[in-house]
């Protein structure tokens, strides 16, 4: 059986063929996927991407899903998880109550909710407005945010703790010489004289160019998804079959057994999904 997982990350199987823009392991083969899939048709039972088509503008998301139904058997499934726009707005409206009547202690979990409504797609530099909410020395809604987007956040969250308890990282003798060494690399070097020029040339302007080209990184969210929307974009791109899951529910009878979408302790490492999947006609 031939699997295709998209955007993979780090969330990776060994039978699976695992593919990302930026691979962030040995086993991940280097794929812009906005140029389109490199394979050949009718070739994959399953095509799975989770929290990818958010990165795509609305017309090329559906050119994006169009490749995965290229690329897939006859009879083959594709699952797709994204950031549930339901879920996330029916969270807003409860916590707004709860602050509009007056709980104060709710105000933390407030400004989160707002932040995954909008901080996704508004960001002009890297993590936004969510990483500095959750590099605060204290984070008095933790489990709320933690039971809202899993074991990604409560990871970076961890990652912050550790760097703060690094006290002298960044002003110890080790670290200013590899700082300095790195400056000195050929790669950096050039960067820095183009970077220099650029910023005479363009003054003020510069500073927007950043801003585009951050905008361009794909790490912005350029659209939401429900349950409707979703299925009516597969709908339109001929898949047939079309079922709402949980992140242990699937087509494919050993869909668990690859934790993908849960660890092995089934604990869901994306709680704020949604999951789609479908069947190739």
């Amino acid at each position: 059986m031939k699997l295709l997982n998209i955007g993979c990350g780090k969330r990776i199987h060994e039978e699976w063929v695992n593919i990302d823009k930026v691979p962030a392991h040995p086993v991940v083969k280097q794929c812009d996927v906005e140029l389109g899939l490199p394979f050949l048709d009718c070739h994959f039972d399953v095509v799975y991407h989770s929290h990818v088509l958010e990165h795509f503008e609305v017309n090329e998301a559906r050119q994006f899903v169009q490749e995965c139904f290229r690329v897939l058997k006859p009879a083959g499934i594709i699952r797709i998880a994204v950031p549930d726009l339901e879920q996330i707005v029916l969270c807003y409206l409860r916590i707004l109550q709860r602050v509009s009547d007056g709980n104060v202690s709710e105000r933390d979990s407030y400004d989160w909710i707002m932040l995954e409504l909008y901080d996704q797609v508004v960001r002009n530099s890297s993590g936004g407005g969510m990483a500095a909410f959750l590099d605060r020395d204290s984070i008095p809604n933790r489990e709320f945010i933690v039971e809202r987007c899993g074991i990604e956040a409560k990871n970076i969250i961890r990652k912050y703790d550790l760097r703060r308890g690094e006290k002298h990282r960044r002003t110890s003798k080790m670290g200013v010489t590899k700082f300095l060494s790195s400056l000195l690399e050929p790669e950096n070097v050039l960067r820095n004289i183009r970077e220099g020029i650029l910023k005479i040339l363009l003054g003020s302007e510069y500073d927007s160019l950043m801003v585009g080209r951050f905008r361009r990184s794909g790490e912005n969210h350029q659209w939401m998804y429900d349950k409707y929307s979703l299925s009516r974009m597969l709908e339109e791109c001929n898949f047939v079959k079309i079922v709402q899951r949980d992140a242990m529910q699937s087509y494919h009878p050993g869909w668990s057994t690859f934790n993908l979408d849960t660890e092995p302790d089934s604990t869901v490492y994306k709680p704020d999904s949604l999951y789609i999947e479908a069947i190739k006609p």
